[in-house]
């Protein structure tokens, strides 16, 4: 169970061109850009993905969420939907059974299974991991409109891109910093310039030491070589377990690293960064500003 756990948290997090599985590219499978879904709103939903789940709790359809995955447990009140198996495996039979008029699935669900569910008359609409900030917040827009909180959503998009807007305007003028975001250990893997999450190193007014370095896999030879002057572990295991701990404590016994020598090896949760709602983003991005300037005191580091 824990390597599968892994594998889910590499998988959403690296870049198309990486170890990701492939999926629908775009807003969603059902509905593409310029063409807006206009049917009913539906109302038993089940959704195969933990970010899609949060997103629905978001704009307040969790009454219309008749079931998820094992591994939706935010907000607490998910953890006690009916589960219809994880992300990768679902429970077909199940599904069927509980006669649902949407099923919303992520890029990681079987497309062998979620074939089957069309052709059982159920309809599925998939999307893919976001590709950059604007990418997550169009694809929330579309949810909205599939749900029939298409206000709710403008809303909530509205007020993420003016708080993000601003922590961008007071990081515009201030020096860059090299930084180097951990995600894997065995091997290691980097955030590039190919992933979501190279949006946080940026808005955040810092330089990706490893921005072109597509695939993602990375070695601590290259992190001695980028030299850089923030090191963020956002491993499994990261927040509250071990990993993370003895993880930084690898890192501090590198001297020569700038971020080693002024202290500035720290910790995120791999949640808040790898699947983010417009609002967990918006607080990912205080954080990693914190931690890139904390002179700005926009949030926290540790």
């Amino acid at each position: 169970m824990k390597k599968l756990v892994i594998f889910f948290f590499v998988a959403i997090c690296l870049p198309a061109s990486g170890l990701r599985p492939g999926g629908p590219v775009g807003l969603c499978a059902e509905t593409p850009p310029g063409h807006p879904y206009t049917g009913p709103a539906p109302r038993r939903i089940i959704s195969l993905g933990q970010t899609i789940t949060e997103r629905i709790y978001l704009l307040g359809a969790d009454k219309n969420l008749i079931a998820n995955t094992v591994y939706c447990v935010e907000p607490e009140d998910a953890r006690h939907k009916e589960k219809v198996g994880t992300l990768l495996q679902a429970n077909i039979e199940k599904i069927v059974a509980m006669k649902p008029d949407l099923v919303i699935a992520t890029n990681l669900a079987s497309p062998r299974q979620l074939r089957k569910l069309r052709d059982l008359g159920i309809r599925v609409v998939q999307f893919s991991y976001p590709e950059n900030f604007e990418e997550m917040c169009e694809q929330f827009l579309e949810l909205g409109r599939l749900l029939g909180r298409e206000k709710e959503a403008e809303e909530i998009i509205d007020k993420t891109r003016r708080d993000v807007a601003a922590i961008r305007m007071k990081t515009a003028a201030l020096p860059k910093k090299r930084v180097f975001i951990q995600l894997g250990v065995k091997p290691l893997h980097a955030v590039t310039g190919e992933s979501f999450l190279n949006d946080y190193i940026e808005f955040a007014g810092g330089i990706n030491i490893a921005l072109r370095d597509g695939h993602g896999t990375y070695s601590r030879e290259k992190v001695l070589k980028g030299d850089p002057e923030v090191i963020i572990i956002s491993t499994m295991g990261s927040s509250e377990g071990e990993t993370g701990r003895k993880e930084k404590e690898v890192w501090m016994k590198y001297r020569s690293i700038a971020a080693v020598r002024n202290r500035q090896v720290y910790l995120v949760n791999p949640d808040k960064l790898c699947s983010p709602t417009p609002l967990t983003f918006v607080e990912g991005l205080k954080e990693i500003t914190g931690m890139i300037h904390p002179e700005l005191e926009i949030g926290g580091a540790k």
